[in-house]
């Protein structure tokens, strides 16, 4: 379901980044199923994803972590280097701690599991496509613990973040976007953003989703 975030008419549209041309076919063909949702691009390594993905423009893509020469986790620093906006979503078969952190870490948008169920997969591309954090279920409890073990015992409390971080936080967890957040507080969306760049060097953290997962363990969420 599209809300009111999505300005633009038509479906959301998908670049495919994985050398495994069977998986991708299947992916594009279930992608196919919904009306909400549109391939628009196919590419089997790293150098033609990036490519594809600064003339394409697509609003989401789907990325394999496990590649030749260049693995997933470049990719996506390569992407970002590029100047490449497009939400990322990481869709591999590691459920390895150090893989989702380290993705994390890289600025992916989500972290899905290539053995979860069809309709799974569907739903979590609406929500990516939305400007939504998608993480495949069994890893939530995982990556919770892992930051919480990795978090600083200096690191910041709650007293240390002013009302409006609180928030925003609060709205981060909740998975919505930039311009949505900056409807609700009823600021501009560049304030949301030098807002939401203070909080992670605050609190040392480099992804809305390690944000998220922080503001549940401290109450927020």
């Amino acid at each position: 379901m599209i809300t009111e975030d999505n300005d633009k008419n038509g479906p959301a549209s998908i670049l495919l980044i994985d050398d495994h041309p069977l998986l991708r076919k299947g992916v594009k063909q279930l992608i196919e199923l919904d009306s909400q949702l549109l391939v628009i691009g196919e590419a089997s390594n790293a150098e033609e994803g990036i490519t594809q993905a600064t003339q394409l423009e697509p609003d989401l893509i789907l990325l394999d972590l496990n590649m030749p020469e260049i693995n997933g986790i470049e990719t996506l620093k390569l992407l970002r280097d590029a100047g490449v906006a497009s939400r990322v979503v990481v869709f591999t078969v590691s459920d390895n701690e150090e893989d989702v952190i380290a993705a994390l870490k890289a600025g992916a948008d989500g972290y899905l599991l290539k053995d979860m169920e069809p309709e799974d997969l569907l739903s979590n591309l609406n929500q990516a496509a939305l400007g939504k954090m998608v993480i495949s279920e069994r890893l939530s409890s995982m990556l919770a613990q892992a930051l919480q073990s990795n978090r600083k015992r200096t690191g910041p409390d709650i007293s240390s973040l002013s009302p409006r971080e609180k928030q925003i936080i609060k709205l981060i967890a909740g998975g919505l976007p930039n311009k949505l957040i900056a409807r609700k507080l009823n600021i501009t969306e560049g304030t949301v953003k030098v807002h939401v760049k203070h909080l992670f060097k605050k609190l040392n953290l480099r992804s809305r989703v390690e944000v998220a997962v922080w503001a549940v363990q401290e109450g927020l969420g």
